[in-house]
């Protein structure tokens, strides 16, 4: 007994020892990187009057329930967010096989037997043992001391894949929200390009029928008619692409959802009021955009993960210990149990492949090459991050620039029509000169409709930008975490 107890303690020294050490770079985010750059915090350059943080949710600044109703859905259904959930429990998965490695491994093994050894084995020529049956088990307990931390560094290279499969899963969240919201304003915009387009040819209907009855008062000539029925045709000849660009949105909303695109919803069809968020959106600083943006979120824990894998090449080039206890049992079935069909053994087995380290030196400096390709990456990310949310700005202001105007020269040609319709009617004008201005007024509320579909997009792909949507609500936060492993701030 004193000889096992000096063993177990040699054990728990050893393992103690192993807490101690873990080769390879311990890591936090880099100095240089980009997103520890004062400047990449700043105000946006594109920035509105209005710095406030953007809420999580941002879909619900339009106050729309049926695009609430629709983003929730998607969220719930969508196709490619169940697959970013399955590969987060993919790795989950990963992470608990690697972390397996921390414990004692036991293992068993025994069976029966029926039959003889040869004569020959036994010095015996000619002879013939007797058949009987035998038994064998066994029991052997494992350990792995974890000298030099390959086995810690494998966990944390595999907690920080989780994490970043996590801001993956988060990622989709966006997108599937953004491209959900992207389909309703663009079925509703197009059904008001549409409604719009059919107002002009109601109109340019009237300006038809008022040429035939003045053409059979002899007061206008067959060309005014011929001219009139051509810009009739004309505005008809828009209708069929507006219709078929508002069935593809409507075909995209449904599978978005998770529905065939048959299935696509009803009351969607029929909307001709593109949703716009009155006022000045808030989009919070850059310093906010780092924290919330996925894709970064991303890009830094796999940089993490990567530098923990340096650390486990590293630990190839040290000796591995493994702690090792067995037993076994074995003999003629009559004697099972007896003492002299008993074996036991125990102690370390030590690896270490020396003088040749050539191999794990190539694996040390590929870990390292991949590290720095991570924190290229990472800095790439954040880049991409500050340059979407500036271009996304920088559009949206001058859409809403190009709309102003729009309206005004609208508003103008309004006018103009309506002037030129009574100066024709009352034989003042030509029909060319009327003719004209219902184009020049079809042209502007063409031109203001298309507008107002640019500004409902571009206030979409402004929020994608910001990185918004995927945080949970607030009743369901405690029961994702439960779930969902913890981020890093950056």
């Amino acid at each position: 007994m004193t000889r096992f107890a000096f063993r177990m303690a040699s054990l728990a020294v050893a393992a103690g020892l192993a807490a101690c050490a873990a080769v390879g770079p311990d890591y936090k985010q880099p100095a240089d990187a980009l997103a520890s750059q004062p400047a990449a915090a700043k105000p946006f350059a594109e920035a509105p009057a209005n710095s406030a943080p953007l809420p999580p949710h941002w879909w619900r600044l339009y106050h729309d329930p049926l695009l609430d109703k629709l983003v929730t859905q998607a969220l719930a259904h969508n196709t490619d967010l169940r697959q970013a959930v399955a590969n987060l429990e993919r790795e989950r998965a990963i992470e608990s096989e690697v972390a397996g490695a921390e414990r004692p491994t036991l293992g068993v093994s025994g069976g029966p037997s029926f039959g003889h050894v040869s004569g020959l084995s036994l010095l015996q020529k000619g002879y013939e043992p007797p058949s009987r049956f035998n038994y064998s088990a066994g029991a052997s307990l494992s350990y792995q001391v974890d000298l030099f931390g390959q086995i810690r560094r494998s966990i944390e290279a595999a907690g920080a894949s989780t994490e970043a499969a996590a801001a993956a899963l988060d990622l989709v969240r966006v997108n599937v929200a953004a491209g959900t919201a992207r389909a309703y304003a663009e079925a509703c915009s197009t059904g008001l390009r549409l409604q719009i387009a059919e107002k002009s040819v109601a109109l340019q209907q009237d300006a038809v029928n008022v040429t035939d009855r003045l053409q059979r008062a002899g007061r206008a000539g067959t060309i005014d008619t011929s001219r009139a029925r051509a810009q009739l045709e004309q505005l008809n000849a828009a209708l069929p692409p507006l219709k078929a660009g508002r069935q593809g949105a409507l075909y995209r909303l449904a599978t978005l959802t998770g529905a065939l695109p048959q299935d696509f919803p009803r009351e969607v069809a029929d909307c001709t009021v593109p949703p716009r968020v009155a006022g000045t959106l808030p989009v919070g600083d850059g310093a906010a955009l780092l924290r919330r943006r996925p894709d970064i979120r991303q890009a830094e824990r796999s940089l993490a993960a990567s530098t923990a894998r340096i650390g486990v090449a590293t630990a190839d080039l040290y000796p591995k210990v493994t702690l090792g206890l067995s037993a076994s049992s074995a003999g003629p079935a009559a004697d099972f149990g007896r003492k002299d069909t008993m074996s036991w053994s125990m102690g370390p087995l030590i690896s270490w492949t020396i003088p040749n380290t050539g191999i794990a030196q190539a694996r040390i400096a590929e870990a390292e090459a991949t590290t720095r390709a991570a924190l290229a990456k990472f800095d790439g990310t954040v880049l991409t991050a500050l340059r979407e949310t500036e271009t996304a700005l920088g559009t949206y202001a001058r859409e809403l620039d190009r709309h102003a105007a729009l309206q005004a020269s609208r508003d103008e040609s309004a006018k103009v029509a309506a002037q030129a319709r009574q100066l024709y009617r009352n034989g003042r004008t030509a029909y060319l000169d009327a003719l004209d201005a219902e184009r020049s007024l079809a042209a502007s509320d063409a031109a203001l409709a298309a507008s107002e579909a640019q500004l409902a997009d571009d206030q979409v792909v402004l929020f994608m930008a910001l990185g918004g949507g995927w945080e949970p609500d607030e009743a369901s936060a405690v029961a994702l975490d439960r779930n969902t492993p913890a981020t890093t701030k950056q």
